[in-house]
This record gives C-alpha cells, sequence and structure tokens, in this order.
C-alpha cells in the first residue's frame, strides 16, 4: 500500500477507516508502514442526505486501520449529492440512531436464521452434508 503513497502527498484526500470513520485532509507524509499525517483535518459523517465536519487540525491515521483513501476533487466534493450540511450535535444523533436501527435489524436476522436453523456453526461445517 505504502508504494502509491508518495504520489499523494500534498494532496486532499479522503480516509475511511475500518470502523467507518472517514477523514479528510492534505497528506503531508507516510511511512513504511502506511501510516500518514493529515493537515486541516475534518472528520465528516453522512447520515442519509446530511452531512457534518468536525475540525481535528494535524492527524495521525495508523497504515493498518486504513480500508481505502483516495483523493478529493474540492469542486465537487458535496455540490454532487446536494447534500444538506448540518450542525455536529445533530449528525451524531442521527447516527447513533441509525447505528441502532442497523442493530436491531441484525438482531432481527440472527434470530430469523436460528429458528430457520442456520447458526454460524452449522454454515461455517457444510462439509458434513
Amino acid at each position: 500500500m505504502s508504494s502509491g503513497l508518495g504520489d499523494e502527498v500534498d494532496k486532499k484526500l479522503i480516509v475511511v477507516l475500518r470502523d467507518g470513520r472517514k477523514f479528510i485532509g492534505i497528506m503531508r507524509t507516510f511511512d513504511q508502514f502506511a501510516n500518514i499525517v493529515l493537515q486541516d483535518t475534518i472528520e465528516r459523517i453522512y447520515v442519509g442526505d446530511c452531512y457534518s465536519d468536525k475540525n481535528l487540525g494535524l492527524f495521525f491515521i495508523r497504515g493498518d486501520n486504513v480500508v481505502i483513501l483516495g483523493e478529493i476533487d474540492p469542486d465537487k466534493e458535496v455540490q454532487e449529492k446536494k447534500l444538506k450540511k448540518v450542525s455536529w450535535e445533530e449528525i451524531t444523533k442521527a447516527a447513533a440512531l441509525e447505528k441502532i436501527k442497523k442493530e436491531e435489524e441484525e438482531q432481527l436476522k440472527r434470530r430469523v436464521m436460528t429458528e430457520s436453523g442456520l447458526t454460524i456453526d452449522s454454515i461455517l461445517n457444510i462439509d458434513d452434508f
């Protein structure tokens, strides 16, 4: 991963982490482990057609937490999706509600699968059939 990062230095990037968080900033440096330093960093949260940003300044991201990163075109950053900017408090509340809803849906799926006789163990032991 780090071999191609040299082309991204001094560019505005979005970095998506394994936990789903998204950071936008100007990449200043990186190392052999793909650890990166972002300047003028913001954390951005999207929920539905809304988003919000939180300023973080200079930010270090461990390379093993990065799922994907890419350059951002500043002119098209938010305009294409016609997103509405809301306050950080609003978006964090909406994100928490969205997370609870997803967890409830997952619990329902697990319960339906269990009631149908499907469990992770039975799926992993498919060779027994």
